[in-house]
C-alpha cells in the first residue's frame, strides 16, 4: 500500500513529490526540538490549489494521513510528519493574489512569509498586524494554523483579528471558501474563526483574505527599564496596563534571558539578576505615552532610559528578538507558552520561581507583558525531554490555569500539550471539539495525533 500511495502521487504530481531522505527527514521536526517517530512516505511540494486537492483525494482514497506544513517554525510539534504519513508543504504557494487599498484587504496564498507580505504591502501604505517573533521565517498559513500572536498583538490584535476568510481544502479534496471580504459578515456559523488555530486538523488552508491596516503615522518611541528582579518588572508592567496607557509593544526578559541574549550578541553583560522591560509606543501620541509609561516604570522601581535614536531602539529590539537563539546556546530548549490575565503576571512569576526551586531547574522566561503571554524555557542536555522537565512543565501549566490563564497563547497544542488539553477544556468540551473535527475529517487522516491525545 505504501508504494502504491507514493506511485499514485508521482503519477499525478510528478516532480512535486519528493522522496529523498533529506526532505523526508526535515519534515519530521519543527523548531520545538521534537521530532516525529519514523520517516514520512513523501513530501509533496504543492504549487497550487489543484496540487493540494489531488494529494488529499489520493490520501482519502487510500486512508493515508496527511500533515500540512509551512516553514516548519512551529514550537509545539504541530507540523511534524512521521511514519506512514504524507508531508504536504504549502511553502511554494507564496503569491499575493490581490491587494485592495480602498477596502484594506489582501488575498494571499499560505506560503508567503509574514515579513515578505509586509514588505510588499508597505508601498501601498498598508501592513498586516500579526507580528510573531519569527516573522522573518514564518508563513502566513502557519500563522493562521497556530493562531499566532507576537509582539504587537496587545494593541493590534492576533491573527484571529486579522483574517476575514480562508479557502480550505477538506480531507476528501473539496474546496470551501469561508468568510467574507466585508468588514461585517455574520451569515451562518463562523467557520473561519473555527479554522484559525485548528493546526491542520480540519482542513488545509490554501488561501486567506486578510484584514489590513494603514501604516501608523508618526514616529515610534522606545524605552527600556531595568529592575532588580523579575517580579518587580512584572508588577511594573501590570501597573502600565492599570494606568490606561496602551503601548504598541511591551516585552519582559528575566535575568537569565537578558544575560544570554547579551552574550550571544557580544554586548556588555547586564547587571546580575536584573530583568528588563522594553516598551514601544507609536502613533501621534507616541512621545506623550512614552513619558507617561516612563513615569509609571520609574515609580515601580525601574531604571528607565529612552532610546536616543532609531539605531539604539533597533538594538534594544534585536536583544529581545535574539532570545530564542540565545536559549539554544544553553542546551536543548523546550519553549513553553502560557498566558495569564495581565494583573496575574507577578503571581505567575512567583510560581515560576517556586517551580525552579522545587525541581532544581532553571526556567529562563520571556514575556509579552502587554498581554500576559509568557514563554518559560526549559533547558536540558540531549534530544529527549527528561521526565523531571515534563513534571515541572505540568506544574507550570496547572499554575497558569489556577491563575485564570490558558495552556497556550500562540504556539498551539500540537503534540507537546495534548495530554493537558482536557484539563483546561473539561471533558464535555474536549469531546465536543473532537466530534466537530470528525465532521470535517470523518476518517481522521488530517494531522492525526495532534491537538487531541489518541
Amino acid at each position: 500500500m505504501t508504494a502504491d500511495v507514493v506511485a499514485q502521487l508521482v503519477a499525478e504530481l510528478g516532480d512535486r513529490v519528493d522522496v529523498t531522505d533529506a526532505a523526508r527527514a526535515a519534515a519530521r521536526a519543527d523548531k520545538s526540538g521534537h521530532a516525529a517517530a519514523g520517516m514520512p512516505l513523501a513530501v509533496v511540494h504543492a504549487r497550487d490549489v489543484a496540487d493540494v486537492q489531488t494529494t488529499l483525494r489520493i490520501a482519502s482514497a487510500t486512508g493515508t494521513p496527511v500533515v500540512p506544513r509551512g516553514a516548519g517554525t512551529g514550537l509545539a510539534g504541530g507540523a511534524n510528519t512521521g511514519r506512514g504519513e504524507i508531508a504536504l508543504s504549502l511553502r511554494a504557494m507564496d503569491r499575493i493574489l490581490s491587494v485592495s487599498s480602498d477596502d484594506l484587504v489582501a488575498v494571499v496564498e499560505p506560503g508567503i512569509l509574514n515579513a515578505d507580505l509586509n514588505a510588499a504591502l508597505a508601498p501601498h501604505g498598508l501592513w498586516w498586524a500579526p507580528d510573531p517573533a519569527s516573522r522573518d521565517i514564518s508563513t502566513v498559513g502557519g500563522n493562521i494554523a497556530t493562531g499566532a500572536g507576537g509582539l504587537l498583538c496587545a494593541k493590534y490584535g492576533v491573527v484571529r483579528d486579522a483574517v476575514l476568510g480562508v479557502d480550505l481544502v477538506l480531507a476528501d479534496g473539496r474546496l470551501l471558501r469561508l468568510g467574507h471580504r466585508t468588514v461585517k459578515g455574520v451569515t451562518g456559523l463562523d467557520l473561519t474563526s473555527l479554522v484559525i488555530g485548528s493546526e491542520g486538523i480540519l482542513g488545509v488552508v490554501v488561501g486567506a483574505t486578510l484584514k489590513l491596516r494603514r501604516l501608523v503615522p508618526g514616529a515610534t518611541r522606545t524605552l527600556a527599564a531595568t529592575f532588580a528582579d523579575v517580579r518587580d518588572a512584572a508588577a511594573a508592567a501590570s501597573a502600565v496596563t492599570a494606568a490606561g496607557v496602551q503601548p504598541a509593544v511591551m516585552e519582559l526578559m528575566d535575568a537569565a534571558c537578558l544575560a544570554a541574549a547579551h552574550r550571544l550578541l557580544e554586548l556588555p553583560a547586564p547587571t546580575p539578576g536584573a530583568a528588563q522591560l522594553t516598551v514601544q509606543t507609536d502613533g501621534p501620541a507616541a512621545t506623550v505615552e512614552a513619558e507617561t509609561i516612563a513615569a509609571v516604570l520609574t515609580a515601580g522601581g525601574g531604571n528607565v532610559r529612552v532610546a536616543a535614536d532609531d539605531a539604539e531602539a533597533e538594538q534594544l529590539w534585536t536583544v529581545r528578538r535574539s532570545m530564542h537563539p540565545a536559549m539554544e546556546t544553553l542546551g536543548t530548549t523546550l519553549i513553553e507558552d502560557v498566558s495569564v490575565p495581565r494583573s496575574a503576571l507577578p503571581a505567575m512569576f512567583d510560581e515560576i520561581a517556586r517551580i525552579e526551586a522545587a525541581y532544581g531547574l532553571p526556567i529562563p522566561t520571556v514575556c509579552h507583558a502587554g498581554d500576559g503571554n509568557l514563554h518559560p524555557n526549559f533547558i536540558f542536555d540531549g534530544p529527549d525531554v527528561p521526565e523531571v522537565v515534563w513534571e515541572a512543565a505540568e506544574d507550570l501549566f496547572r499554575s497558569a490555569l489556577r491563575l485564570g490563564g490558558t495552556l497556550t497563547g500562540e504556539h498551539g497544542v500540537g503534540v507537546l500539550k495534548r495530554r493537558w488539553l482536557a484539563d483546561e477544556l473539561g471533558d464535555d468540551q474536549w469531546r465536543l471539539q473532537r466530534e466537530i473535527a470528525r465532521v470535517f475529517d470523518p476518517a481522521g487522516i488530517l494531522n492525526p495525533g495532534k491537538v487531541f491525545a489518541p
